[in-house]
């Protein structure tokens, strides 16, 4: 029997982590950018951060623009090879994917092509250089959510404690389970939680296993800083929860890879 290729055990080792939301403002990029950090920095993964937002949020977090404009839609008609669209970031073994207003037409443009499984394919091929795969998907429900169902080894919701976030989070797990017996697993995160409010309080009390990101001012500043909570407040809390979140998710992947 022929033994396998280094590249294809890269592929195999490799995982992809869908962070992905109905609802827009949940702080779904800034979860995204803070993982991906956390993979690389603390886990030692070599972390490909890919922008599927056409707002190009997790690529400002790192201080990271696309080249040119209008290429990022390429890569799903395969005329440009993603690998030529990546930037390196100021961290080690920390890459970012970022996106540009051509993938404003992305759900357009995947309906036409017709191919239900391509991006699982892209990140597949990606997986020979990367050990971790952060996707920050669009806020939306079509095709790119149907796409990035198939591709996700793992699937992770932020949920601002809100009746709207509750009701996102139900169509979010229908969509998902409705993909078909196979779904990646979904992992509910509290987000820019606030202690100090009641509905807050009752929503932590009502989900006490669920991860929880806090609302912080240092989590504010990732915007402002352009780079995630752990490069410049490593010993907060905030960055102790997006460590402790990153054990939970990581843990997950390994048993899996294992199995």
């Amino acid at each position: 029997m022929r033994k396998r290729s280094a590249s294809a055990k890269a592929a195999k080792d490799s995982a992809t982590i869908a962070v992905y939301s109905a609802k827009g403002g949940v702080g779904k990029t800034t979860l995204s950018a803070n993982l991906a950090w956390c993979s690389a920095a603390l886990a030692g993964h070599r972390t490909l951060l890919w922008d599927l937002d056409a707002a190009g949020g997790a690529g400002f977090l790192y201080g990271v623009e696309p080249r040119k404009s209008k290429q990022a839609e390429d890569v799903f008609s395969q005329e440009r090879d993603p690998a030529k669209l990546i930037r390196k970031t100021a961290f080690d073994g920390l890459d970012v994917l970022p996106a540009d207003n051509s993938i404003r037409r992305l759900n357009e443009q995947l309906a036409q092509l017709g191919k239900r499984k391509r991006l699982a394919k892209l990140v597949a091929r990606l997986g020979a250089d990367y050990q971790r795969i952060i996707l920050d998907c669009p806020p939306v429900m079509n095709e790119i959510s149907a796409q990035v169902i198939r591709a996700a080894d793992i699937i992770i919701v932020p949920l601002p404690p809100s009746p709207l976030s509750n009701r996102a989070f139900d169509l979010v797990v229908d969509e998902i389970k409705g993909s078909g017996k196979a779904h990646p697993p979904i992992l509910p995160v509290l987000s820019m939680l606030d202690m100090r409010r009641t509905l807050h309080r009752q929503a932590r009390e009502a989900n006490p296993d669920w991860p929880a990101i806090p609302y912080s001012s240092v989590i504010e500043q990732c915007a402002v800083r352009q780079m995630p909570v752990g490069a410049f407040a490593r010993s907060s809390p905030s960055a102790a929860r997006f460590a402790h979140l990153w054990n939970a998710v990581d843990r997950k992947l390994v048993q899996r890879s294992t199995s």
